[in-house]
C-alpha cells in the first residue's frame, strides 16, 4: 500500500503539466478551505476553483473499477466511502461558494486542461 501515491501520481502530473503549458497557475495537493481537512490536487485561491484527479481503482469509476479479488468487502466498503466523502467534499465547497472540478485519471489531460482554463476565464470575468 505504500507504493500507492496520495499526490504526484502519473495522470495527474499529466494534468497539472497541460493546465500548466496553458499559462495557469495553481497550488497543489491544498486545502481550499483550512477548516476543511480536504485537499483538492489543483486549487486556484482567487477564482475558488478546486480540481480533483479520481483514481478509477479508489474512487469507483464507473467504466473502469474493478472489484478486488481479495478482501473484497473491505474494499467494495472503502470504495463507497471515498464516494461519499467526494460527494460531501464537493457539496461542501459548493456552499462555500467554490466550483468543483472532477476528472478521472482515464481522461484525457489536455481536454481536461481545457474545461479549467475555461471555468477559470468564467470565473475571472464573472459569468
Amino acid at each position: 500500500m505504500r507504493a500507492n501515491r496520495s499526490r504526484d501520481t502519473r495522470p495527474e502530473l499529466a494534468l497539472r503539466r497541460a493546465v500548466h503549458a496553458l499559462g495557469l497557475r495553481y497550488r497543489v495537493a491544498a486545502r481550499p478551505i483550512p477548516t476543511l481537512r480536504r485537499t483538492a490536487d489543483l486549487v486556484f485561491p482567487r477564482q475558488k476553483v478546486a480540481v480533483f484527479l479520481d483514481g478509477c481503482f479508489w474512487h469507483g469509476c464507473p467504466d473502469h473499477h474493478t472489484k478486488a479479488a481479495r478482501n473484497a468487502d473491505y474494499w467494495q466498503t472503502k470504495v463507497r466511502r471515498n464516494r461519499e466523502r467526494d460527494l460531501d467534499t464537493t457539496e461542501r465547497l459548493s456552499e462555500e461558494g467554490w466550483l468543483v472540478l472532477r476528472f478521472w485519471e482515464h481522461e484525457d489531460p489536455e481536454a481536461a486542461a481545457m474545461i479549467v482554463r475555461q471555468a477559470i476565464a468564467e470565473r475571472r470575468t464573472g459569468t
